[in-house]
């Protein structure tokens, strides 16, 4: 039998942990703290920073290393943390290039902020769900007023400083009705790189204060949807909406995940983004205190790995529960999705979202399936059409002439 080989990997690193400025209704990382009960300070210290940022280089297998700054709110641990973690990328960098990723909800960046990520190439990811009313329906700070202001604020303040950004949005019951909307707005406020992330979430109807609330897909508890979760098929005609505005006008202009994704997996090409990649595993998150977990979305005391200061990161991560937490994203996937004539552009999707039964009686069918077909038999034609372009050295925009004329085609045959 093989050994497991190491690729390229990413840590979502939370130098704060779970702890945040802002009470957003729908955030899944909140009520993380709870896992450290007894923690007053969750600051990351100097020593557990130096001890991560060395071996995150060094176990790197490549010559490029990203680390990745999240939260909770990564500004509240202050400017003069990320200068030692930048003095330290530099003592131990090997002569590797690094760069740095930054999301962040934007409410309490500065000039001085600005100035610092653009000394130092900082990518800035910015959340912000649409105009006023439907950013501040959930993302609201811990006195229940909203964030609007302050967000665009922040925009205008990296813009001004020359910092290079995207837009995180998250897709929830009520913005999901206004697709257009916030998709205009978007490239309104001079965002030109774009995620849409979908929000699903399942609470537990009988769960301590001390437990956490929000489960995970295999529980056994009894759990019912969160009000804010988007409806499937709702999801797939938002996205349905994007996309025929894009493919008409924007393609090359603007980039937005999903699509790019899915055109990536047509060219047969690494899509990107692990959700819509085959396997995964490769995306962990590191907390505060050094604590390793599967991933992100998997902060569960089911799927803590390691800790930074125990033992080699490649040991960790190469070790057989993490492992087959990354194949299992394929291998306990329903039959009737492998077999489905979308499958190579979902790829299942994300693990947390498969707790619903498929019509054959399969666990671990997405809750976004039919939203996901929707969108993507809607757009195959013009992705298959972009990535015949690729594959001939064109450029994929060319799909927006394409386009132009089979609608005056199709207009002429049906006079």
């Amino acid at each position: 039998m093989n050994q497991p080989s190491l690729s390229g990997f990413n840590l979502l690193t939370k130098p704060g942990g779970a702890v945040c400025n802002l009470d957003c209704s729908y955030c899944y990382y909140l009520e993380k703290e709870k896992l450290y009960g007894n923690t007053r300070n969750f600051q990351m210290s100097d020593e557990t920073l130096e001890v991560f940022t060395r071996k995150y280089i060094h176990e790197q297998p490549g010559p490029e290393v990203t680390f990745v700054w999240q939260g909770g709110e990564p500004t509240l641990a202050g400017i003069d943390f990320f200068r030692k973690a930048l003095s330290l990328q530099k003592k131990y960098g090997s002569g590797k290039v690094i760069h740095n990723s930054f999301q962040t909800n934007g409410v309490l960046l500065t000039g001085e902020w600005c100035s610092f990520f653009k000394d130092n190439n900082f990518l800035i990811g910015i959340s912000i769900d649409g105009p006023e009313e439907i950013h501040d329906a959930y993302r609201i700070n811990k006195g229940g007023t909203g964030t609007f202001a302050k967000v665009l604020q922040a925009i205008a303040l990296l813009q001004k400083h020359g910092v290079e950004f995207n837009t995180l949005t998250v897709v929830n019951n009520l913005n999901a009705k206004r697709p257009l909307e916030v998709y205009n707005f978007l490239k309104q406020i001079g965002s030109r790189y774009i995620q849409f992330i979908p929000v699903v979430e399942r609470i537990s109807v009988n769960c301590s204060s001390t437990d956490l609330a929000l489960v995970l897909p295999e529980t056994k508890q009894e759990a019912v949807l969160t009000p804010w979760s988007v409806p499937a098929l709702e999801f797939g005609k938002f996205l349905i909406a994007v996309f025929n505005e894009w493919v008409k006008n924007d393609v090359g202009k603007y980039f937005i995940q999903t699509f790019d994704a899915a055109l990536a997996n047509e060219a047969g090409i690494p899509a990107g983004v692990c959700v819509f990649n085959e396997r995964c595993g490769n995306a962990l998150a590191i907390e505060h205190n050094g604590d390793i977990y599967s991933c992100d979305h998997f902060v569960y005391p089911e799927y803590k790995i390691g800790n930074i200061h125990s033992g080699s990161l490649k040991k960790t991560i190469l070790q057989p529960q993490q492992q087959k937490f990354g194949n299992d994203k394929y291998d306990r996937l329903p039959e009737v999705c492998k077999r489905c004539d979308v499958y190579h552009y979902c790829r299942g999707e994300c693990p947390k979202n498969r707790f619903m039964r498929t019509s054959t009686g399969e666990d671990g069918l997405n809750y976004l399936c039919e939203g996901y077909k929707m969108f993507f038999r809607h757009a195959r034609p013009y992705v298959e059409f972009m990535a015949g372009e690729l594959r001939n050295n064109r450029p994929p925009a060319n799909v927006m002439y394409h386009r132009i004329n089979q609608s005056a085609g199709n207009r002429t045959a049906s006079q």
